[in-house]
């Protein structure tokens, strides 16, 4: 368990590392041209997922985000005391991340995001956005096992511009986006909305996806 929750951390710091580091670069190099800046982070975090969850992922399922392991809480495949000792692990990799990318480019470690992604459509953003990510791993996992870290990662790397909330998608992520002014950042005031959203995300993903992936489904062919 020790190794798992290790591996939880270190997996989550270096996400957000990757999310907030790429952000900032960048911002910094773009010209003020955010379409450019978000590329940049977009590209960074999809394929540092795919990285993270194929070295991380034989340890601990490499999930790096407590909706992720609400998720296969409800499915019994984890209990209550690991899911939350997942969930302090990753919460403190992810602020870690953070620290460690802000101490890279050389901004203040410890700060609070001005951002504000107020709006309901930022929170249904996320709901949607929550609820596609537990699809792509239900669906992963059910059929194509071996393509959870490629699946997962175009996943997100889609999401960030479909979603007009750019694709948070972690309740721990969006806790230590909230402590990086910078433009991966997000206002401490807009969080709990995209929490909720996320987790209700999660849920409705659990419920939808586990019927939709039953193993007792049968695949009918098209009539002619």
């Amino acid at each position: 368990m020790t190794r798992r929750l290790a591996a939880e951390a270190l997996g989550t710091a270096f996400l957000l590392a990757a999310v907030v580091g790429s952000g900032i670069m960048g911002e910094r190099l773009a010209g003020g041209n955010v379409a450019i800046a978000l590329l940049a982070n977009t590209l960074a975090t999809g394929a540092a997922l795919v990285v993270l969850i194929s070295i991380f992922g034989p340890i601990s399922g490499a999930h790096f985000n407590p909706a992720v392991t609400a998720y296969f809480g409800l499915r019994r495949e984890i209990t209550g005391s690991q899911a939350l000792a997942y969930v302090t692990a990753q919460l403190a990799g992810a602020i870690c991340g953070v620290w460690a990318a802000h101490l890279m480019f050389e901004a203040p470690v410890f700060e609070l995001s001005t951002k504000l992604r107020d709006g309901g459509a930022q929170a249904f953003s996320e709901f949607v956005a929550t609820f596609g990510l537990i699809g792509t791993i239900a669906g992963a996992v059910r059929h194509r096992p071996k393509a959870v870290a490629a699946l997962v990662g175009l996943y997100i790397t889609a999401a960030y511009w479909f979603t007009a909330s750019t694709s948070f998608a972690n309740p721990a992520v969006t806790v230590a986006r909230a402590l990086s002014n910078s433009f991966a950042g997000i206002a401490p005031h807009s969080a709990p909305a995209f929490i909720v959203a996320q987790l209700l995300g999660a849920l409705a993903g659990f419920i939808v996806f586990g019927w939709l992936f039953a193993p007792s489904h049968t695949v009918h062919a098209p009539a002619k």
